[in-house]
């Protein structure tokens, strides 16, 4: 194992009870499924791309310590927007005192709030919208199918974008991931920016919904990536938040065994959940990870870790512990 740099030292000598325990444990056991071998998937709930964890995750999926993302549709376009757009973003450090007049002013200025951050409408997703829909037509015209995460990956590949960046681009996660081909899974994708400026172009009849994977293809598709890639190793877990991004692809596995009944189907070979919600009444986010162990996600002897804090502290951590920083 190669040596632990500063940061990882720190956190070897000072993280040592509580969350901070659990962030340190749940690091060094992601290592070892790493070197025996198995490999993982990361979920990317929330705002992840908004909040520049590409500044980590990139090399994360370089150094090849994630084999398969699972993101929203909005984490999947908004890393894209930060990398051609970034000066045009505000931060808002006193978003918490801004009244109902403040907001709507920030609406009419074409800033949308992303808690601190607001995400310029014009020079974000607009200058996405024009590349991105020539690329759906012109699929659309040759009688081609594409998931979401394909189509943008021909956006970022096409050198397109090139004329519009103003971050590095290696601090693009979905651009690095774009370089490997690395496999994406975007449930929901519809409940996103470019997800509604698509269903705008099916309503004006410009384009037709059959020219997009659904989430059904994408079930269909991780289910066979799951049964091929399990057969000699494990497939750990690894989730940032909670909601769809994580609870859509951990339900393959049920799917497998009990549906499919493909009673040979591996459990997850590894659990751990970055979350500050409160375990609640029915709260799938806050639920604790034995309660998975019911619905035949996670086997008796997973290693489980839930770190409950705020994701964008946790997760650069753990990753800078895997990089050996």
């Amino acid at each position: 194992m190669n040596k632990k740099g500063p940061i990882s030292q720190f956190l070897n000598e000072h993280y040592k009870h509580f969350n901070a325990a659990t962030l340190v444990d749940a690091a060094k056991e992601y290592e070892q499924q790493l070197a025996k071998g198995n490999k993982m998937m990361i979920t990317l709930a929330g705002a992840m791309s908004t909040a520049e964890l590409g500044k980590s995750l990139s090399e994360i999926i370089r150094q090849d310590k994630v084999q398969i993302i699972t993101c929203t549709g909005a984490n999947l376009e908004e890393d894209i927007m930060n990398l051609v757009a970034h000066s045009h973003y505000k931060r808002v450090p006193e978003y918490r005192d801004l009244s109902p007049k403040q907001e709507w002013e920030l609406l009419e200025k074409g800033l949308n709030r992303v808690t601190d951050t607001c995400i310029p409408e014009e020079e974000a997703f607009r200058r996405l919208q024009k590349h991105v829909f020539k690329i759906w037509k012109d699929a659309e015209k040759n009688g081609e199918r594409y998931f979401p995460h394909e189509f943008m990956y021909k956006l970022l590949l096409s050198g397109v974008l090139e004329q519009y960046y103003e971050i590095n681009p290696k601090n693009c996660w979905m651009l690095a991931a774009a370089k490997k081909n690395l496999p994406i899974v975007v449930p929901g994708w519809e409940d996103s920016t470019m997800g509604n400026i698509f269903a705008s172009y099916c309503i004006k009849g410009e384009l037709q919904p059959s020219t997009m994977k659904s989430g059904i293809e994408y079930m269909a598709w991780l289910a066979d990536w799951y049964t091929k890639n399990t057969k000699e190793a494990g497939i750990g877990f690894f989730q940032i938040g909670g909601g769809i991004a994580g609870d859509f692809p951990i339900c393959v596995v049920p799917m497998l065994y009990q549906d499919l009944e493909r009673t040979d189907t591996p459990f997850w070979s590894y659990f751990c959940q970055i979350s500050d919600s409160t375990t609640s009444y029915g709260s799938y986010s806050g639920a604790v990870p034995n309660e998975k162990i019911t619905w035949g996600k996670l086997d008796i002897n997973t290693p489980k870790f839930i770190i409950e804090s705020d994701a964008t502290i946790v997760a650069p951590l753990i990753f800078a512990y895997l990089l050996n920083l």
